[in-house]
């Protein structure tokens, strides 16, 4: 949010969803990560899938769904990460967004990881273990970091 956007009430929700995506590898636990021009900046950004809910749609349903298309993965959810809030301007409406996003923990079941619906640049696995210092975003860095805790307590079970 600019500094002269400072105050303003969110005059609009949204309502998202989105996975971190993990596989086993010889090394131990990746993550799927995807680069993404952003909408708003326009800088390169790295960032977990997620995207809005569809009408109807569950968080668990577009989840699913949103790391489908962008970053081609077929996945199933394993546990709930809980969400994370913000709230950012938009400024070609001029308008305050107040955005929740539930992330989901997922198990990876096929698919290679490409850029599938082309709204982002590349999709890559990384180490869980450095993951999170290469995300742009500090609520994504926190749900991999939750992700990563889950993973280790050995809850929910192994993928």
């Amino acid at each position: 949010m600019d500094a002269g956007d400072a105050g303003k009430e969110p005059l609009e929700t949204e309502q998202s969803a989105g996975g971190v995506v993990v596989r086993r590898s010889a090394e131990g636990f990746e993550i799927a990560l995807a680069e993404q021009d952003d909408r708003i900046t326009r800088e390169r950004t790295v960032r977990l899938p997620k995207g809005h809910l569809d009408p109807g749609e569950s968080a668990q349903q577009a989840a699913l769904r949103e790391v489908d298309e962008e970053v081609g993965l077929t996945a199933r959810i394993v546990a709930s990460l809980g969400e994370v809030s913000y709230v950012y301007f938009e400024k070609r409406r001029g308008v305050s967004i107040d955005k929740r996003v539930h992330f989901f923990l997922m198990s990876w079941q096929s698919g290679r990881g490409h850029a599938a619906d082309g709204e982002m640049a590349s999709v890559f696995w990384a180490p869980i273990a450095s993951a999170a210092a290469r995300l742009s975003f500090e609520s994504e860095r926190d749900v991999v970091s939750r992700a990563r805790a889950l993973l280790e307590s050995g809850h929910p079970p192994v993928l």
